[in-house]
This record gives structure tokens, C-alpha cells and sequence, in this order.
């Protein structure tokens, strides 16, 4: 089982302040942890949405809009991608994850379970993307 931890944006990491070191010396330690136990698959910070784009969908035609985007506690700052064994061990690892903002500041993490492809109905579309997964292994 698949879970990303998405750190939730805050109006500091919307304006580009970068975490200070005891906190990455935390996360450092964290996935460190993660990297042992054989469990963490991807991690990285995002930067401001002020650098990014999004694509609006009309009537099936896509529309390019620049950042920034106005709902910072809709935006994400950052994720840690992680494979378990369990809901159960994904709530567990989530729990000791640091305090994203830093000791003395709000944050927000959300944890969600990733689609797996024995989660669809098998068909043609489904083989193409085991196909791909193979393929990128």
C-alpha cells in the first residue's frame, strides 16, 4: 500500500521563506528513519505556487493560469511518498512525522492512500498503464 504525506502551504511557504535548520535536521532524521525501514519512496518540498501553473478544463479545453493562487491552505508545500504494509503502519509513520512549520508555528499534514491498478477494473486501458509501470522498473 501507497500513502503520500502532503504538507500542507502556509503563507510563509507561499512567500519562499525556507525552513530553518533544526527543522530540516528533524525532516532529515525522519526520512532517514523512513529510508531504513525500507519504506519511503519519494520526498521533496515544492516551491511557491507563485513559480507554478495550473491547467482549467472548459468543455474538454485546457486553460494555462499562472500562479500565484490565492487559497494558501488549499496548496501544498511539499510530500513524502511512502510504502507500507498497512493503513494502520502509514497512520503510524504519520504520527512521528515533524511538525512541518517548525516547533512554535501552525502546519497541517494530510495522508492519502494511492490507487493501486488491481484497485480498477482490469481492461486494455489498465494493462497499458502496467505495461508503463513495468517499463519505468
Amino acid at each position: 500500500m501507497r500513502f503520500m504525506i502532503i504538507v500542507r502551504a502556509t503563507a510563509d511557504t507561499e512567500a519562499g521563506v525556507m525552513p530553518e535548520e533544526p527543522l530540516l535536521a528533524a525532516m532529515a532524521a525522519y526520512h532517514e528513519e523512513l529510508a531504513k525501514a525500507g519504506v519511503l519512496l519519494d520526498a521533496n518540498g515544492l516551491k511557491p505556487s507563485s513559480r507554478g501553473w495550473r491547467i482549467r478544463y472548459r468543455a474538454g479545453k485546457g486553460t494555462v493560469v499562472d500562479g500565484p493562487f490565492a487559497e494558501t491552505k488549499e496548496l501544498i508545500a511539499g510530500y513524502t511518498l511512502i510504502q507500507v504494509r498497512s493503513r494502520d503502519e502509514a497512520m503510524e509513520w504519520a504520527r512521528r512525522f515533524p511538525a512541518p512549520m517548525g516547533e512554535t508555528a501552525d502546519g497541517e499534514i494530510e495522508v492519502r492512500e494511492i490507487f493501486e491498478l488491481e484497485d480498477f477494473e482490469q481492461n486494455a486501458a489498465i494493462e497499458r498503464f502496467r505495461q508503463l509501470e513495468t517499463a519505468s522498473h
